[in-house]
């Protein structure tokens, strides 16, 4: 992977619509292929409740997920993983071991908001 992309355009960026949302939900995912949760985010009244599968056990137990905000990619079209339907695919970062680490708000937002 190269250290930057191609360059895009302002309307690129629009087609990926970041959401922010609050975990309302966290669970083990114990028939994934990789260590990870099932996670149910709420992204207010517009948006609703949308569910993922995601590598977070690194650093993340079910109890420290609920309550926390995270940004995510809302339109992706949903994923089969297993027995589990993906709807949306919440972002972080990788650390030095390559494990993810979210990202949200610094403080707390209305749920449903857009990044820009």
């Amino acid at each position: 992977m190269s250290e930057t992309s191609a360059p895009i355009d302002y309307g690129d960026f629009l087609k990926v619509d970041i959401r922010v949302g609050t975990v309302i939900r966290a669970e083990p995912f114990p028939e994934a292929r990789r260590p990870a949760y099932k996670l149910w985010v709420d992204f207010g009244e517009a948006i609703g409740v949308k569910k993922t599968s995601a590598q977070l056990t690194a650093h993340y137990q079910p109890d420290d997920l609920v309550g926390r905000q995270v940004a995510a990619v809302t339109n992706f079209p949903a994923k089969q993983i297993g027995p589990f339907m993906s709807e949306i695919l919440v972002l972080g970062f990788p650390d030095d071991d390559g494990e993810v680490v979210l990202i949200g708000p610094e403080r707390a937002v209305s749920n449903g908001g857009r990044l820009f």
